[in-house]
């Protein structure tokens, strides 16, 4: 392939690559070949079985950061596929392919989109560096939040980053991201005693000892959000209990939760709340908590308003501000960089058989990247 390929083109080469978590398949060595020419300088960042990239041109402020991964989550059953789901495939002008929407036709776009604004601008002011992972679609252990915790090591700050996350919703560029939720999982053990049902006088059964409990955690106004975030939720995805026979109490039970969290509230602040709740009810129980992420927010300002003209130039939308959805690699740059959004292609076919994007997005999705750095660098 040609060392100026196309954005389709390169989308192409890397959907072709199947780089399931936390494989590569050589998708970082294609972008340093492509930007190696025109300055940037590729630093590999291996920890354990991932392969992360910073690719740098510049030493100045300020700096821009375009972020995102080459892995992408496994294919599931090829057969219920249309085409096949590493051999991208171009049909009625969409472009089919695992990855193709999350997010390697976003890696594609901003990688060419920075080879152009230095090609046609070489003495622009600050600095541009890519951030590649291959472990966003996985624990997220040894990735992104490896490399920040290195850069932060050697006090090189980040300005501005764009992730190129697929944030559109119904129209392309009608959606950024400038936060996201913070994520806190709770595995609720309740403890009774297991005995016959015949016998209740002889048990305590930690279902019925925690059914108000759990009510009362279900019915919480935990907040009511704020400006830039929805209120926090509280889910239940699993409860467990039972021996397997209908006429044994058990002696105990399992509750698996999750709290998508706004900045209303913190981490520390709805552990406290649940023990209270808890313990209101004279529950025997532990928990296993764990953190995923916390929320964090870019308010409105130089780098909203900049992929916001773009946008509008380029696609005509007016595109709006949102903090829904999961959790993304975001929140590791977040802790080190002022300014973090998320923008790229419509998200609908994500994680799903037949991903796909449509061609019409392509270009002006690498343009949209660019408009933005000429606003910020220029």
């Amino acid at each position: 392939m040609m060392n100026s390929p196309t954005v389709l083109e390169l989308a192409i080469d890397l959907i072709n690559r199947p780089s399931v978590t936390p494989e590569d398949h050589a998708c970082q060595q294609r972008l340093t070949e492509i930007l190696n020419p025109v300055g940037f300088n590729a630093e590999a960042m291996p920890f354990d079985e991932v392969e992360n990239l910073w690719l740098r041109r510049g030493n100045t402020a300020p700096l821009v950061v375009f972020a995102g991964h080459t892995d992408v989550v496994p294919s599931g059953p090829a057969e219920r596929w249309n085409t096949p789901p590493f051999t991208p495939t171009v049909q009625d002008g969409i472009l089919y392919g695992r990855g193709a929407a999350d997010m390697k036709s976003s890696v594609a776009a901003f990688t060419l989109a920075c080879k152009e604004f230095v090609q046609e601008h070489p003495d622009h002011k600050g600095s541009i560096a890519l951030l590649i992972t291959s472990d966003e679609e996985g624990p997220s252990i040894n990735g992104t939040v490896k490399v920040c915790e290195v850069l932060k090591g050697r006090q090189e700050s980040i300005d501005y980053c764009i992730v190129g996350e697929p944030t559109s919703s119904k129209v392309f560029g009608d959606t950024i991201k400038n936060g996201r939720r913070g994520s806190l999982n709770g595995i609720l053990t309740i403890r009774g005693k297991q005995g016959h049902v015949a016998y209740p006088e002889m048990v305590r059964n930690p279902i019925h000892l925690a059914a108000q409990a759990i009510a009362d955690l279900v019915a919480q106004v935990w907040d009511h959000g704020n400006e830039y975030f929805p209120a926090t939720t509280f889910q239940i995805s699993n409860y467990q209990a039972g021996t397997g026979a209908n006429n044994v109490v058990p002696g105990s039970a399992t509750v698996t939760f999750n709290f998508r969290y706004s900045t209303a509230s913190t981490a520390d602040g709805l552990k406290q709340r649940v023990h209270a709740i808890l313990d209101q009810y004279g529950v025997e129980y532990t928990i296993d908590w764990s953190l995923s992420g916390e929320p964090f927010l870019t308010a409105a300002g130089s780098l909203t308003q900049a992929i916001q003209q773009a946008i509008q130039e380029y696609t005509g939308v007016d595109a709006q501000l949102s903090t829904t959805g999961g959790t993304s690699d975001g929140r590791f740059i977040a802790k080190i960089c002022p300014q973090v959004i998320e923008f790229g292609p419509i998200n609908a076919s994500i994680h799903q058989v037949n991903e796909h994007i449509e061609l019409a997005c392509l270009e002006p999705l690498k343009n949209i990247y660019k408009r933005t750095l000429e606003i910020i660098l220029l």
